[in-house]
């Protein structure tokens, strides 16, 4: 064959295969799968700092000194199987993992913290659906709870755990979850030193610092009175979880005191000691229970930086509903 008529028939050959490609195409539905966020936004509307997942970070004060947890599937000799990968956005449904060792078994036995086994924490990659969940765990140590997200898009799951052996540390493993449907992308909400939900306000005091403890204080007042009778909640006043954006980092918070401690009141006031491992844009959850219903307010917050507390944060972008568990 002539070298023109060898380059038509290419073309040509070319031309069919494109074609039956896009006649594929337009009859499969769409796929949505897990894509990158949307890049975080600063105060300024800029970008806000981002780390590669699994790196060590470093603050104005130096390395952290807590690595923190959930940016890992496995640590320790432990794994979290997440055996439902995939869920549909506004669907309730069921979600179940089991947590292996380094044998590839199911744990099944736990020490209780916070008056629970395991706490889980599902966060969408934009920090704006929270959810924490209380599972059940079967014999065989699977995990499962019902689950609702509202959005699509990815998410990440968060099993906080302490096995129960001699000489076990508390470990925070993470999972990606995708949630179908469509997706549309949604911004972080703005920094903010007070949030309202549920007709409760809650005031911020204090702020995260890089690579040093702080305390975190959160003042509780409904219809402009302060709440004095809030109830004991996972064995304190309060809960509090704390993300990085970006990569989702998941910090470990510690109240400070505890229902019967002989110094700790029901109230107003919720105090909690962090640590940011680096400089960048944080978002806080705050869970709380009174006339026993569990609230969350939610904060946007920089470490280091003092908070602003001129604009009262909207209570929608929680969306906690009835899934606390309690």
């Amino acid at each position: 064959m002539r070298t023109g008529l060898r380059i038509t028939a290419f073309a040509a050959a070319l031309a069919a295969t494109f074609g039956t490609a896009y006649g594929v195409g337009m009859g499969v539905d769409p796929v949505v799968e897990e894509s990158a966020p949307p890049a975080p936004h600063d105060e300024h509307g800029g970008p806000a700092p981002r780390q590669p997942e699994g790196d060590s970070h470093e603050g104005h004060e130096g390395h952290e000194s807590t690595p923190p947890g959930g940016l890992q599937v496995s640590e320790k000799g432990y794994t979290l199987d997440l055996a439902t990968p995939r869920v549909s956005a506004g669907e309730r449904e069921e979600l179940r993992f089991t947590v292996r060792d380094a044998s590839g078994g199911a744990v099944t036995a736990y020490q209780r913290e916070h008056d629970k086994e395991l706490h889980l924490i599902v966060a969408s990659r934009d920090l704006v659906t929270y959810r924490h969940l209380h599972p059940t765990r079967a014999a065989d140590g699977t995990w499962s709870t019902p689950v609702d997200l509202p959005r699509a898009g990815g998410y990440r799951v968060f099993a906080d755990f302490t096995p129960a052996r001699k000489g076990a540390e508390n470990l925070t493993l993470g999972a990606d979850l995708a949630a179908s449907g469509r997706y549309e992308p949604a911004r972080m909400p703005a920094l903010n030193g007070t949030a309202r939900t549920d007709g409760y306000q809650v005031e911020l005091a204090g702020s995260l610092r890089p690579g040093k403890a702080s305390e975190l204080k959160f003042e509780v007042s409904s219809d402009g009175e302060p709440v004095n009778d809030l109830q004991p909640y996972l064995g304190a006043y309060g809960h509090l979880v704390a993300l990085r954006s970006g990569d989702l980092a998941y910090l470990h918070v510690h109240p400070n005191g505890e229902p019967g401690d002989g110094t700790t009141g029901p109230g107003p006031g919720i105090s909690f000691t962090a640590t940011a491992p680096s400089d960048g844009t944080y978002r806080l959850f705050l869970d709380f229970r009174h006339r026993g219903e569990v609230h969350t307010a939610a904060f946007t917050v920089r470490a280091g930086a003092a908070p602003d507390a001129s604009e009262p944060a909207p209570s929608s972008p929680t969306e906690h509903g009835d899934e606390h568990g309690h």
